[in-house]
């Protein structure tokens, strides 16, 4: 069986663990009263605040700017002002995947945990589940549900996979590009690439 974790962390390089603090994980899970997935936060601790190969972020919870809590704060808020009634049962995310409500930020709700510069948004969904998924949503109204770890998805999304519903995959052949994103207002993002991927 595949280790995910490894596999991501192998075609990212060397972790950087620049921002790396259990106790700003610790506040974080405090404030939304949920806890977020050990690959998940190993993978941001080792890279984030990161852009991958030009559009995926992640954000990190120890920093000012690129701040994963204000970023799952702020995005929680513009989610829980969409209308969710009058949708057609074919994209009615609550249909779909079998969820009594569609909340965000909520014990039972969804939690964005990841973005892109697409439009497209990663979800954790916790509540009601042996092992937590996560459902993307793909900027257009189009809902995928991945019944996996974070860190497979983002194997499987660096690999070139449709990983945020049919027909969104962002392959880039090579190894990938990673963009260290700036925290003064006077830094210039710093790119790099990871270990040759024979691709």
């Amino acid at each position: 069986m595949t280790d995910y974790l490894a596999a991501a962390m192998a075609m990212l390089g060397p972790a950087q663990n620049r921002y790396a603090d259990p106790a700003a994980w610790d506040k974080l899970h405090a404030e939304v009263g949920i806890r977020l997935p050990t690959d998940y936060q190993t993978l941001v601790d080792a890279y984030a605040p990161i852009q991958l190969n030009g559009h995926l972020y992640l954000h990190h919870p120890a920093t000012e700017r690129w701040n994963l809590g204000q970023d799952i704060r702020d995005t929680v808020r513009a989610w829980s002002e969409v209308s969710w009634d009058g949708l057609d049962p074919e994209e009615d995310p609550r249909l779909l995947f079998g969820l009594t409500e569609l909340s965000f930020g909520t014990r039972d709700g969804l939690w964005p945990i990841a973005g892109t510069g697409r439009g497209e948004t990663i979800f954790l969904v916790v509540a009601n589940a042996t092992a937590p998924w996560l459902l993307t949503e793909d900027g257009e109204g189009g809902w995928a549900r991945y019944d996996m770890s974070f860190a497979e998805w983002l194997y499987r999304y660096l690999m070139g996979e449709d990983m945020a519903g049919p027909n969104t995959s962002a392959f880039y052949p090579g190894p990938v590009q990673l963009r260290r994103l700036p925290m003064t207002a006077d830094e210039r993002p710093e790119p790099w690439s990871g270990p040759d991927r024979g691709m």
